[in-house]
């Protein structure tokens, strides 16, 4: 029996990004997909701010610029056309349109380059856990061992199933389809019919991508209870809305998706966690549901690898559910509210009116930007100065950019003061001397993913967080 630390079924953008935050720590990782290979569907989606600091953060960004395209960060909540905030507090602040397939293969590699496996065409289809571990069976037959169990394997989740955790929410009322095909249209007469859809439907569009074929979206009433949509519902669906079908033709994929709001009781039973729309799945309106599930991967893996490598404080990872399940619910929040700004029904259209002047304050636009971009987040550390809990912005030190220094996944003091030490933590947590550093505080905690553990200058009150967060100090433990 193969024997592994951490086995994570679906190699999506969250169980790769998870199986290389692992591997920065040397921890076993063995990924299974039921799929043979990755998605071929070429859907574009957009990277938010809080995600491109992550990637930053791992060294991966230059490689999503490089097949990405920069957008404003700005108009996508609920498709209401504003500008972006000037001087949102990112080095990052754009969006990056980028096809998903691109971003799973780029994460993929990079955790297969960290030593992580994967196995393609291999699915779990059931697990025991005792006190040591999980035992999880592959529909194969074959059995391995691991230490946990986490199920990245999407809104119809097997792991969550089995474990049996509830998925409290809303079912969907209305469906979207969305695919790509050619059309036999001028481009002024599609220009003014889509124009003209577009006065009631928000989210109807038609845009062209590639080689005379279009990305085609279009809202439907209600819900289907058949399979994958075919090129008669389409031309249906486009002559109810725009009066004609446009010459549709020569799909190269069509689907369709609805806009059911789920959140899962619980993010963790035992030896066995879920992540991404395993746990949380809503509309996607504002394109937030990719970014979601990197982002809980990002939380979840340093965390993760401590318990495994033996240094992690005894709740620290209770904490992967306190910070992450408050989160997927205000993004379950935000995400209907746009979908009622998005009805063609008269009272939500005059809700639409409202908000789309109340917007026209900065403080509106910010808000709503920074939330759907996630560097509004505040984690719950207790109390203190309102840093404490955020995420820091990547920034320009005497030893090159802060973010650089964070690449292996490890702890960082910022230190602005000389005086402080991480001595005794030296294995977990790097110490970057800087007195220029452009940080509001004498010095600063950071935890792997980023965020803001510890402000001063006292270094009894710096153990004492090092301690919360990074365990007993080495000459504590012997």
């Amino acid at each position: 029996m193969d024997i592994f630390d951490v086995v994570i079924t679906g190699c999506g953008p969250t169980g790769a990004m998870l199986a290389a935050e692992l591997r920065l720590h040397g921890v076993r990782v063995l990924v299974v997909d039921k799929q043979t290979e990755p998605a071929s569907i070429v859907r574009i989606v957009g990277l938010h701010i809080r995600s491109l600091e992550v990637m930053a953060m791992r060294g991966l960004l230059d490689r999503m610029l490089e097949r990405g395209r920069k957008r404003p960060a700005g108009g996508f909540f609920a498709a209401i056309d504003k500008p972006a905030p000037a001087d949102l507090d990112s080095a990052h602040a754009y969006l990056l349109g980028i096809p998903q397939p691109v971003v799973v293969q780029i994460l993929e590699e990079h955790a297969i380059q960290r030593g992580a496996e994967v196995r393609r065409g291999s699915a779990v289809v059931g697990f025991v856990q005792d006190d040591d571990g999980v035992t999880v069976e592959l529909d194969s037959g074959e059995q391995v061992r691991s230490r946990y169990l986490v199920g990245c394997d999407g809104s119809r989740s097997t792991v969550r199933k089995l474990l049996g955790v509830g998925f409290p929410g809303v079912p969907s009322r209305n469906e979207t389809l969305m695919g790509e095909l050619e059309l036999d249209v001028s481009s002024d007469e599609l220009a003014a019919k889509v124009g003209e859809v577009r006065e009631t439907y928000k989210t109807f569009s038609i845009t062209p991508f590639a080689d005379g074929v279009y990305r085609v979206v279009i809202p439907v009433a209600g819900v289907s209870d058949r399979g994958e949509p075919t090129l008669d519902d389409f031309k249906k669906h486009l002559s109810a809305l725009a009066g004609t079908d446009f010459g549709a033709h020569s799909p190269r994929w069509l689907s369709r998706f609805g806009d059911a709001t789920r959140l899962a009781e619980r993010y963790r039973i035992g030896r066995v966690l879920l992540a991404g729309d395993a746990a949380h799945i809503h509309p996607p309106t504002g394109g937030q549901g990719l970014n979601l599930g990197i982002q809980d991967a990002f939380n979840l893996g340093w965390k993760l690898a401590a318990q495994i490598r033996g240094w992690a404080p005894e709740t620290l990872l209770d904490t992967y559910e306190t910070e992450r399940h408050p989160v997927a619910a205000a993004v379950l929040d935000n995400t209907r509210a746009q979908m009622e700004l998005l009805s063609a029904e008269p009272g939500p259209q005059a809700v639409r009116r409202l908000l789309t002047e109340l917007m026209d304050f900065d403080d509106v636009n910010r808000h709503l930007i920074e939330k759907i971009t996630a560097i509004d987040l505040r984690y719950d550390f207790g109390d203190g100065p309102d840093l404490l809990g955020r995420r820091q912005r990547d920034i320009q030190t005497e030893h090159g950019n802060l973010y650089n220094v964070l690449h292996q996944g490890r702890g960082l003091l910022l230190d602005r003061t000389g005086h402080l030490t991480t001595d005794g933590w030296s294995d977990r947590v790097d110490h970057l001397t800087d007195p220029t550093a452009a940080v509001d505080a004498p010095a600063l905690l950071l935890r792997p993913d980023g965020h803001i553990a510890w402000l001063g200058n006292n270094q009894q009150d710096l153990n004492t967080h090092l301690t919360r967060w990074f365990g007993a100090s080495e000459d504590a433990t012997g």
